[in-house]
């Protein structure tokens, strides 16, 4: 039996709910109309952030350039160490951004166990053992993507100023290499 004769014969496959319906489901299954603005507030984030990389990345470029000229080198490296140290912070206020969220909404009675569920669910660590009432069940996918792009966007920034660290050593005529 080959995979797709496997896959036509699976027994709730004539039974799936269209992308609309699974939809509303969902949304009714939350009950919760707060959840939408908690996205609204993901995707803002995720823009700040993605800004505020932009902004790092380009004064470390920026700033590389200017050194490479006056053949600063190390400075070149204490540059992007700044640029490092910049990143986690973003990464970390975004963290009390999401506590800050989730205190107002009431997720959780305290407000360490509240930091510690954003850090876990943002880092998507998922160490923790939290248990959610029914409108919240969501929160953790929405904070956990957040997290994910907000570091994939990070990873980028930081890949694209080691590449210029790097680079720079293929640049030099004296050695041979060609590049």
């Amino acid at each position: 039996m080959s995979l797709f004769e496997r896959i036509a014969n699976l027994p709730g496959l004539h039974n799936l709910p269209s992308f609309s319906t699974l939809f509303s489901e969902i949304n009714t299954d939350m009950g919760n109309s707060e959840i939408w603005f908690v996205l609204l507030l993901a995707c803002f984030m995720l823009t700040l952030h993605g800004v505020a990389v932009l902004m790092i990345a380009g004064t470390f470029h920026w700033l590389d350039s200017r050194l490479e000229n006056k053949r600063v080198y190390g400075a070149n490296f204490l540059s992007y160490f700044i640029a490092i140290l910049l990143i986690i912070a973003s990464h970390l206020l975004e963290i009390v951004a999401w506590s800050y969220i989730c205190v107002a909404l009431q997720v959780f009675p305290t407000n360490p166990q509240t930091f510690y569920f954003a850090g876990e669910m943002y880092t998507t660590v998922g160490y923790g053992d939290y248990t959610l009432s029914e409108q919240w069940r969501i929160l953790p996918i929405i904070i956990s993507f957040s997290g994910i792009f907000a570091v994939s966007m990070s990873g980028a920034a930081m890949y694209s100023m080691m590449g210029a660290l790097l680079g720079r050593s293929n640049k030099n005529p004296k050695s041979g290499s060609g590049f």
